[in-house]
This record gives structure tokens, C-alpha cells and sequence, in this order.
């Protein structure tokens, strides 16, 4: 299973649930790794979306804990086994977690690849996402060149844990 996310110098993902910055580039990115395939989200991640609507061409998981919590093209479930549960018809390769915070945190050991969009900035964040760079378990196994967006400077990085620290 994969997961991608943007971040900053710090690891901050968010500011008051929202992303820290929008790039073009990273979202062409994502779109391009997640389309015809499953993302697993929290609820708040899907409602700081373009009015709160699912993403399109992709079977979208929303994990809640909020039992009467309903959206239109959407698969909302209670736990992280549901959400397991809802995407075991795709291959590992085709499911990503895509936030937030708390989802990240509770899914990362339950992922193989991390795609990690790294920008060069440190923002006002109230969000993080664990670095993988001081995690024993994770390895930096491939890099862009450095791109620009305007003045920010970033880079597309892919982590993979490492075979034989499977949680």
C-alpha cells in the first residue's frame, strides 16, 4: 500500500485544515499516481476538498467515527480494518492514504511506498506528518531534480520501508 503527501521543511502537512501551499506540479502528481485506483482518507480530509465532494475517478474510503456520516460517491467506514476491507479487491500498488494526519499516522506501517512531495519552506503548520527521514524503518530510495513554483523550491521524493522491518 502507498501513501503521498505534501510537506514542508518541518514535516508540517496542514494549517487549519488546509493544505500549506497549492503547486500545480504536485497535484498534476497526485492525480497522475491515485486516478482509476483507491485513496483512503479521514473525514476532514475529504471535507477540505472543493466543496467537500470525493475526488473523481477513484473509489474514495473515508474513514469516520461518526455513524450517521453520509456523501454521495464515497465509501465511508468506521475503522481502519473496514477501510482494509473496502479496498481488498485492488492490488496493494493501487491503494493510497492520503490524509490526514491521524489516518497517516495510523496506516504508515501498514504501507510499503510513501510518495513525499518535499518543500523547501517551513510554513505556520497545526499539522504533521512523522518523519520518515529519522525512521529506521524507511529509506529514501528515489528523487527528483529540484523543481520551482514561482520561489518555492520542492522535490518529489519516494521512500520504501525497509524488507525485513515489516511491522
Amino acid at each position: 500500500m502507498n501513501l503521498i503527501v505534501a510537506v514542508d521543511k518541518n514535516w508540517g502537512i496542514g494549517y487549519q485544515n488546509k493544505l500549506l501551499v497549492r503547486i500545480p506540479a504536485d497535484h498534476r502528481f497526485f492525480r497522475e499516481q491515485t486516478i482509476n485506483k483507491a485513496v483512503i482518507m479521514g473525514r476532514k480530509t475529504l471535507e477540505s476538498f472543493p466543496n467537500g465532494i470525493p475526488l473523481k475517478q477513484r473509489l474514495n474510503v473515508v474513514i469516520t467515527s461518526n455513524p450517521d456520516y453520509k456523501v454521495n460517491d464515497a465509501l465511508v467506514v468506521h475503522s481502519i480494518d473496514e477501510a482494509l476491507e473496502a479496498v481488498k479487491d485492488f492490488k496493494s500498488e493501487d491503494v493510497y492514504v492520503i490524509g490526514g494526519a491521524s489516518i497517516y499516522e495510523q496506516m504508515l506501517p501498514l504501507c510499503d511506498t510513501a510518495h513525499v512531495t518535499k518543500i523547501d519552506y517551513a510554513y505556520a503548520a497545526d499539522t504533521y506528518f512523522p518523519n520518515l527521514d529519522l525512521n529506521e524503518e524507511w529509506q529514501l530510495t528515489g528523487e527528483s531534480e529540484e523543481q520551482t513554483y514561482y520561489d518555492l523550491i520542492y522535490t518529489f521524493c519516494k521512500y520504501e520501508k525497509i524488507v525485513g522491518k515489516r511491522a
